[in-house]
């Protein structure tokens, strides 16, 4: 039987039973808070490009690292801003890098915190790009051993999960097998198995000084266009030992979590990357938009698509809004 006897707004008529039937919810424990890490001593500088976010120095860093742990949220990542920078990007893993040092200091103000970090070279390279240049393009192969070193390196610091977020071919492999052979194979590996070549990174590569100096990231990074390509990722880098399957960007690319989850079951995470931040935050300046309505829904939406957690720049304030509940 169809209407009368079915009326489904039965069960929306009031607050209270909206909440009981509710499929989908947002908590703390689904948040990461991304933090970027810069050189020096007693620096919270807000980031242009991201109003709300700031570059840290590794004190202050580790203060933020504490702050964070009180609002019950269980884990940050890390992205880090070196000294200096060279081709090879060798201060993303120097035993004293700025990720090493922070991720050491952190542990000490807040130890039962899960950090997560970056491990790519982008931010260390002078050209921007991802891996090591031969004759004006990534090499991926010599690449794979200095990500392999990274990720060895932020596990010798203290880093609880590594996050290979590069899309070379084979870094899973790589890094699973460097940190297996070091004694380090309770290291859970995050892949940025489904990144795309996204236009909506432009206030990250302000924010990390990680914009290329030529060409492109398309060359190794995903076609937009693509989904079955996608599926093709996630299941080698689960073969090659992933943990975690990271899809980013998160709003344009709802049909592809979902895929994901529904085809593989893994645990998967989505990224809400600065641009999709930066919209948000742009359109409520102006007044156009409810902006914690917005932001709730969008984090819901990434829940309803199969998203069992989401790195967002959001998850602070958000923490604080549930703490209110």
């Amino acid at each position: 039987m169809s209407f009368p006897i079915n009326r489904p707004r039965r069960l929306r008529k009031n607050e209270t039973i909206r909440r009981l039937v509710r499929e989908n919810r947002i908590s703390v424990d689904d948040l990461v808070q991304p933090l970027f890490v810069v050189p020096g001593k007693n620096i919270k500088t807000e980031i242009d490009s991201l109003p709300g976010q700031y570059h840290l120095s590794v004190d202050r860093t580790a203060e933020e690292a504490s702050r964070i742990t009180t609002l019950g949220i269980p884990a940050i990542i890390l992205f880090g801003i070196p000294e200096k920078k060279d081709s090879l990007g060798s201060e993303a893993y120097a035993e004293n890098g700025i990720i090493q040092r922070a991720v050491r200091e952190i542990k000490k103000t807040a130890p039962d915190l899960l950090i997560i970090t970056d491990v790519c070279l982008c931010e260390y390279t002078d050209h921007g790009h991802c891996g090591v240049i031969k004759d004006n393009r990534v090499s991926n192969d010599p690449t794979l051993e200095l990500l392999a070193k990274t990720a060895l390196s932020h596990a010798r610091a203290g880093a609880d999960i590594v996050a290979p977020s590069d899309m070379m071919d084979g870094r899973v492999a790589a890094i699973r097998k460097t940190l297996d052979e070091n004694g380090f194979n309770d290291i859970p590996i995050l892949s940025y198995a489904v990144k795309y070549a996204s236009a909506y990174y432009g206030p990250f590569r302000d924010a990390a000084g990680s914009a290329p100096q030529f060409g492109d990231r398309k060359g190794y990074q995903m076609d937009p266009a693509n989904a079955l390509e996608a599926f093709r990722e996630v299941e080698l880098d689960l073969d090659e030992g992933a943990d975690i399957i990271m899809v980013k960007p998160g709003v344009a690319y709802l049909d592809i979590l979902t895929g994901v989850k529904q085809k593989f079951g893994c645990v998967t995470a989505v990224y809400q990357v600065s641009g999709e931040y930066a919209m948000i935050e742009a359109a409520a300046k102006m007044n156009l938009i409810d902006r914690k309505a917005i932001i709730t829904e969008t984090l819901l939406s990434f829940k309803r698509a199969g998203a069992d957690f989401i790195l967002t720049y959001h998850a602070s304030e958000v923490a604080e809004w549930l703490k209110e509940k």
